[in-house]
Parts: structure tokens; C-alpha cells; sequence
């Protein structure tokens, strides 16, 4: 299938010859067709909370939305809501309405099901490559390159080794040693445990898929980045208050979407990640990812529940 133009492979990235097929591509976006335009998803990893990862249902949900639409047109948005939790434990139905289909854009809506009751539910516009005089974008952060960045599995035995690590601040070696994660993460200035208390809500890291993808599909490309977009998102919102509160309850509500410019999802981008607010039991948090040749890749913003209560310490009487 043909594809926009999309960034060649660089030094150090995936290659066919070294890595295998990505999990991504040959399971957890390989959707089972059980009629038309009805596709019955599975899982591959879930969080510690038990629950379907978030962005597992969204790339599973574009995926079913691509197959109903020609291939001259590519996603240039989606929108979603979820609605309730996944259950990990059994697959996912996902009903795709073809709302409007035009010269120019077309429209698909895909509600998500379980026990016979919709989880999850979005919307994605497709749009033929048109081209534009009116261009312009953000400057992509200075940060170093992934290659001079620690794995997760190096990050870890840091903190371990940290004598003032508590329990406390569990989570955030969870966060960073989800070695079955389908995915490559490099943290840039990761939090050392004697910074907890003076964090911003803001956070990058480098991120690609695990494995080869190669070029060809754009859509799976951008069904993978919809899999990596919510990892770590909502989290961001929490960085300068996990030091004083346990998380209670943390959920998504909502997640957009926006494709600016062809990428690689096997190749390293640039997750810039922040919040700019919080408050009445909900956290906001808006996202980059970059390509590593400066080009502003997608736009993403999500709003979830994140419900606190505070840190009980322990008396040393």
C-alpha cells in the first residue's frame, strides 16, 4: 500500500535483517474480521491496574477504522471517549460506522464493546493528501539523542540502588520497567528520587516500537503511534504531587489525536509531554511527538480522573 513520503531509516534504527516483525503489527493491531466493518480485537499487556491499557484500544479502534476507508486517504484526527474499564481477559468487539464518506475527507465511528456494552467509543476523519502553501510549526526541544540516554533496565537498577527509596515512589519504577511493554522508552532527565518534591508537569522521553515495521502503510504506522500516545500521558499530570499523595483512582476520560506529518513508529521520537492544569479531580495534559529530524509528527491531548489521597508516613517510635 502505498504511503506519503515518510523519513528514511537512520543509523541505529530498526532494520529487518536484526529485529523481529513488531508484536504491534503481527498481533495486538491484527484484527480478526468477523463481518463487515466488525472486528473482534485481543490483548497483549496490561497495566498494573488489571485494566485494557487505553492506548490499546485506541490503536485498536483506528485500525478498524482504516480498513473501512480507501487507501488514497490517511487519519488526520480522531477523538475519543472512554467510557468504561476494559476487561484484559477477554477480547474486544469493535463496530465501525461509516459516517460520511467524500472526495476530500471521510468520516468513520467506532464504538468498542464488551458484555455487550460499549467501553470505549471514537470518531476519526481520513483525508486525501492535499497540498498547502500555508505551513508553519513549533521548534522540536534540544535534547540528547536517544543513543546517549540510559535503557529503562539501567534507569531501574539506579533507583534500586537509591537508599532513600521508599514504597512510596513504587510507581515510578513501575512506570519505567514495564519490560513487556511493546515498546522502547528512553527517559530524558529522568527524576532522581531527591527531586520528587520540586517537579514540574512535564516530562520527555524517546519512544519506539519494539521490533520492525518497515515503510509501506502509513495507517499502521499511525495505529501504532495511537498504541504509544497514551503511554505515560496522563502520568504527567501527576508529577508534582506524587511526592505528597498515593494514587487513589487514575483513569482517562478522553483522548485526541491530531497526524500533522509522515513518521516511522519503529524508528525513535520525541514524546513531549506536560500539563498545564489540574484541579477538581481531573488532569489535563497536551503532547508532541517529534520526529528526529525536527518535523512536528502529532499532536495529542488527553483528560482522565485522578483521585489522590495522601501520604500516610510510617512512625520510626
Amino acid at each position: 500500500m502505498s504511503s506519503p513520503q515518510a523519513p528514511e531509516d537512520a543509523p541505529g534504527d530498526s532494520n529487518p535483517s536484526e529485529d523481529l516483525r513488531s508484536v504491534l503489527v503481527t498481533r495486538v493491531l491484527n484484527l480478526e474480521p468477523l463481518d463487515e466493518d466488525l472486528f473482534r480485537g485481543k490483548n497483549y499487556w496490561a497495566p498494573k491496574t488489571q485494566q485494557l491499557f487505553g492506548g490499546q484500544i485506541v490503536g485498536q479502534a483506528l485500525a478498524a477504522a482504516a480498513k473501512s476507508v480507501s487507501e488514497d486517504v490517511y487519519v488526520h484526527s480522531l477523538h475519543c471517549y472512554f467510557v468504561r474499564a476494559g476487561n484484559p481477559e477477554m477480547p474486544v468487539l469493535y463496530h465501525v460506522e461509516r459516517m460520511h464518506t467524500g472526495k476530500s475527507f471521510s468520516v468513520r465511528s467506532v464504538k468498542a464493546v464488551q458484555h455487550g456494552k460499549p467501553i470505549f467509543i471514537c470518531q476519526a476523519s481520513f483525508q486525501k493528501v492535499q497540498p498547502s502553501p500555508a505551513q508553519h510549526q513549533f521548534s522540536m526541544p534540544t535534547v540528547p539523542p536517544p543513543e546517549e540516554l540510559l535503557d529503562c533496565a539501567t534507569l531501574v537498577n539506579q533507583y534500586l540502588r537509591d537508599p532513600n527509596f521508599q514504597d512510596k515512589y513504587q510507581m515510578l519504577v513501575n512506570r519505567t520497567a514495564a519490560h513487556d511493554m511493546p515498546i522502547e522508552i528512553k527517559w530524558v532527565n529522568p527524576t532522581m528520587l531527591s527531586q520528587l518534591q520540586n517537579m514540574e508537569p512535564k516530562q520527555m522521553f524517546w519512544v519506539r516500537a519494539r521490533g520492525y515495521i518497515g515503510e509501506g502503510d502509513i495507517k499502521m504506522h499511525c495505529c501504532v503511534a495511537a498504541y504509544i500516545s497514551d503511554y505515560a500521558f496522563l502520568g504527567t499530570a501527576l508529577l508534582p504531587h506524587k511526592w505528597r499523595h498515593k494514587v487513589h483512582f487514575m483513569v482517562s476520560l478522553d483522548h485526541s489525536m491530531w497526524f500533522h506529518a509522515p513518521f516511522r513508529a519503529d524508528q525513535w521520537m520525541l514524546y513531549e509531554c506536560e500539563s498545564p492544569w489540574a484541579g477538581g479531580s481531573r488532569g489535563l495534559v497536551h503532547g508532541h511527538l517529534w520526529r528526529r529530524d525536527g518535523v512536528l509528527a502529532i499532536t495529542c491531548a488527553q483528560e482522565g480522573v485522578i483521585r489522590l489521597k495522601p501520604q500516610v508516613s510510617e512512625s520510626k517510635l
